[in-house]
């Protein structure tokens, strides 16, 4: 499976690009690097999503 880039994410999550380069910087979302460039695996922003989710759910009740 591809890799996703920092537009994919941001497209996916609905939010700007500067809001994913943040999120990395500051380690909040699973990510890799090639080079210079910032990746992700769909499978682990799907788990991310997922984790996100039921921390929230958490919070809730």
């Amino acid at each position: 499976m591809r890799p996703l880039t920092v537009q994919n994410v941001a497209e996916y999550l609905g939010v700007h690009p500067d809001t994913i380069y943040t999120m990395v910087k500051q380690k909040q979302i699973p990510h890799f690097r090639v080079r210079r460039r910032i990746l992700f695996s769909t499978e682990a922003i799907n788990d991310w999503i997922k984790k996100q989710e039921s921390q929230y759910e958490l919070e809730v009740i």
